[in-house]
């Protein structure tokens, strides 16, 4: 058996070719056998298609046609982000400049936690964080890029540890959960859970929680909550974190593609008040999984990530000018996913990301329109970015539940559930800036049309 050939070096791009052709045609054909936004069955059909496609995985001899049969099998069933019908999450189209550019940083397979194993791709990422960490500070302020949200959280919270000390971390009850997962492995104090009657959270309640707190205090702040898009009075959070002396830390994994858009950045007035910022271009930056930041107001609490290995930093290599890495992240081997990050930018430019955003907050708007007007639907609120939560009207829980199992068993739409005001709603979030006013009406068909009456 010959030896196969490399993805990189002189023979790289012609061994490449013929086997992008493959990917693209099984791709075609399994996105063409789905017929949809899911693949229809429900799990036992959907793992039993798998594993018949896939057989047996470590055979003795290997197989010429084992990179069509199983992308075709995973195109086949996957839950499509660029069907119109599938909204459940915050889970994007990537934009097919983006992917182009990851296949790249594939090829080239930079490692970004030594000079000498990226060393174009450091200076990217260098240039490319502070870019954006500019974005929300305008101001000498600097970016970690991260696997998403949650790492970008745990992040900060060690960062205000390491500074602080063992801080108190106050969030609100629409937190995302990865905040109480970052406090227990960090081994800070329970989190002090401040309410969020209206969805988010509210100012009188966390100014009575920080006067009777003592210690150094790290109050959470969202930007963009999981449940419904709603955005924390950011504002008067700053004010009273100013007044309580308390350091502030904002998530805004989902609403920070706002600062891309002239018509809606100001809904983000006062993240440039924030220590840290958590921002996810995997979600309004239409980027593949993964493209995380953590934006750091103050450059040098990123101290304390410093970290000597000698094979990767030794201190004479340092010394001599070439950079260190490993005080970047708490990761070492980590890919080069600032390539399609940069690419993005550079092509699109600030007007044409601002545009897709705009583009899919109208929809919400278009479809909390069509909700409103039905008989037949109930509507949460107006969407504050591209959320949408409703209910067929008179609908119990269970039934809110059951309909959305259903279009997920027939494959037919991918709507995501919440629970606020102690009812259960149906999420559309809307992340696809191609989606039409027809396929908004479709959706509301389906779940009209599998409503018991």
């Amino acid at each position: 058996m010959s030896t196969p050939p490399l993805a990189s070096g002189p023979q790289g791009p012609h061994a490449l070719r013929p086997l992008l052709d493959t990917v693209l045609d099984a791709l075609t054909q399994g996105t063409a056998a789905r017929g949809g936004p899911l693949p229809a069955g429900g799990p036992e059909q959907v793992a039993r298609r798998l594993r018949d496609a896939a057989g047996d995985l470590l055979p003795q001899h290997g197989s010429d046609d084992a990179l069509h049969t199983l992308v075709r099998a995973l195109a086949e069933g996957a839950a499509d982000p660029a069907d119109p019908l599938c909204a459940a999450h915050l889970h994007c189209p990537p934009l097919a400049v983006a992917t182009a550019a990851d296949l790249a940083a594939s090829v080239l397979n930079p490692s970004l936690d030594s000079w000498d194993q990226a060393p174009a791709a450091s200076e990217l990422e260098a240039l490319v964080t502070r870019t954006l960490a500019h974005e929300v500070y305008g101001t000498d302020s600097d970016a970690l890029v991260t696997t998403g949200g949650t790492e970008s959280n745990q992040l900060a919270l060690l960062l205000a540890r390491e500074k602080h000390g063992s801080v108190q971390l106050v969030h609100g009850a629409n937190a995302h959960h990865s905040l109480h997962r970052a406090a227990w492995l960090l081994g800070l104090p329970e989190p002090v859970v401040v309410p969020a009657p209206a969805g988010t959270l509210d100012p009188a309640a966390l100014d009575s929680a920080l006067t009777h707190l003592h210690g150094p205090l790290l109050v959470a702040a969202t930007a963009g909550t999981t449940d419904a898009g709603l955005i924390d009075p950011l504002p008067d959070i700053a004010d009273l974190c100013a007044t309580h002396g308390a350091r502030l830390h904002i998530d805004a994994a989902y609403g920070g593609g706002l600062l891309f858009s002239d018509r809606h950045r100001t809904r983000l007035d006062g993240l440039d008040r924030a220590d840290t910022v958590t921002l996810d271009l995997h979600k309004l930056g239409w980027q593949p999984v993964a493209a995380g930041l953590l934006a750091v107001r103050d450059p040098a609490d990123l101290t304390t990530l410093g970290h000597r290995a000698d094979y990767l930093n030794a201190d004479d290599d340092t010394e001599a000018g070439l950079p260190d890495l490993l005080g970047r992240s708490l990761r070492t081997t980590r890919r080069p996913d600032i390539l399609k990050i940069a690419v993005t930018l550079k092509t699109l430019g600030r007007h044409g990301i601002g545009a897709l955003v705009d583009q899919v907050c109208a929809h919400a708007q278009e479809l909390a329109d069509l909700t409103a007007a039905h008989p037949g639907f109930e509507l949460y609120d107006r969407p504050v970015i591209s959320t949408v939560l409703f209910r067929p009207t008179d609908a119990t829980d269970d039934t809110v539940a059951a309909v959305r199992r259903t279009l997920l068993n027939e494959g037919r739409a991918v709507l995501g559930r919440a629970t606020l005001d102690g009812r259960r709603w149906l999420k559309a979030t809307l992340l696809n800036p191609h989606t039409r006013p027809g396929d908004l009406a479709t959706l509301l068909k389906l779940v009209e049309g599998h409503t018991p009456r």
